[in-house]
């Protein structure tokens, strides 16, 4: 995949694609043949700082740890970005997402794995 600025992180998508963190700028997401399908920063008009660690729910909502911001935030195929941590991370990095709602961030600074739980819809 040609034209991507400091790929870091890639986790696969349901669809069979997959989304691409880029050092200091987007997070893309691609279709399975390859092509570009979209932007985060241009579909949902959100800003990054250094978007790291990326992962996919079994909802097909895209998350995103910032190293930057301190935080995580849920793209969800429709409707707006939801911060679902906005406290207690360092530096996160790596992340994954499990079919129960639990969310895991890697962080850095702490030396540690820390998980959250969240629940996009009523079990």
């Amino acid at each position: 995949v040609p034209n991507l600025q400091g790929p870091r992180y890639v986790s696969p998508v349901p669809s069979g694609g997959f989304v691409v963190s880029e050092e200091c700028g987007d997070v893309k997401v691609f279709m399975s043949s390859r092509k570009l399908l979209c932007s985060l920063s241009s579909k949902y008009g959100h800003q990054f700082g250094n978007p790291a660690g990326v992962c996919v729910d079994t909802d097909g909502s895209i998350l995103v740890a910032d190293e930057q911001r301190r935080t995580v935030h849920l793209f969800p195929e429709h409707g707006a970005p939801i911060c679902l941590v906005s406290t207690g991370l360092q530096r996160p990095a790596g992340m994954a997402c499990s079919s129960s709602g639990h969310l895991f961030v890697a962080d850095v600074v702490e030396n540690c794995v820390k998980v959250f739980k969240y629940c996009v819809r009523p079990p």
